[in-house]
């Protein structure tokens, strides 16, 4: 039991650094929070308007859920599906900011990928291939972890997947204003422009 403490945690603090916030600050920005959506992830940085820091948040942020899953599953793999959840919860409700923090998909990304590069893979292509087709940040994250869990299962992590199942519906749940935006055409297309509505 102590070692599953210890290991929830740890991937809560790895997954709590604010990088988004810390980067712009850094740059001088201000708080990434102050802007659009007000959340610390990727996403929100590149609304700043600087590509090499939303760039750098997201691979911080990937590193963030890579390296305590990685850690977990060559120490003690039944704990993996634990100290991703608790990466993800940790990103998504840093205590260091009142818990407040980003909407999770770059942080689940990184997590997928410790757990087993497969598993990253299909994430990431389900994520870029559902972004490509509809240019919807939003549909590519909410594609992206319901693919994961069914990974998971199906490349033989079973442990892990109950875990990434709540990360699932964590994300799903904290894209709710997104899901909303896409049922009524409203929701932004990267690059300009909204979704289409339904019907049109």
């Amino acid at each position: 039991m102590e070692h599953y403490l210890i290991a929830a945690l740890a991937g809560y603090a790895c997954g709590s650094i604010p990088f988004g916030l810390l980067l712009t600050r850094l740059a001088g920005l201000g708080d990434v929070r102050r802007i659009c959506s007000g959340n610390i992830g990727a996403t929100n940085v590149l609304r700043t308007g600087n590509k090499k820091l939303a760039a750098a948040t997201l691979l911080l942020d990937l590193a963030k859920g890579f390296v305590p899953v990685f850690v977990a599953s060559r120490w003690q793999a039944d704990l993996a599906g634990l100290v991703a959840l608790a990466a993800v919860v940790g990103h998504c409700f840093p205590v260091w900011l009142g818990f407040k923090g980003g909407k999770g998909a770059a942080t689940t990304a990184g997590v997928c990928f410790g757990l087993g590069w497969p598993v990253g893979l299909i994430y990431a292509a389900v994520w870029l291939g559902m972004v490509a087709l509809t240019r919807i940040s939003s549909l590519g994250s909410l594609s992206a972890v319901v693919a994961a869990p069914i990974a998971i299962y199906a490349l033989g992590h079973e442990p892990a997947f109950p875990y990434f199942v709540a990360i699932a519906a964590l994300v799903i749940w904290l894209h709710r204003a997104n899901i909303a935006r896409l049922r009524n055409g409203t929701e932004p297309r990267v690059g300009g422009g909204t979704s289409p509505r339904h019907g049109a």
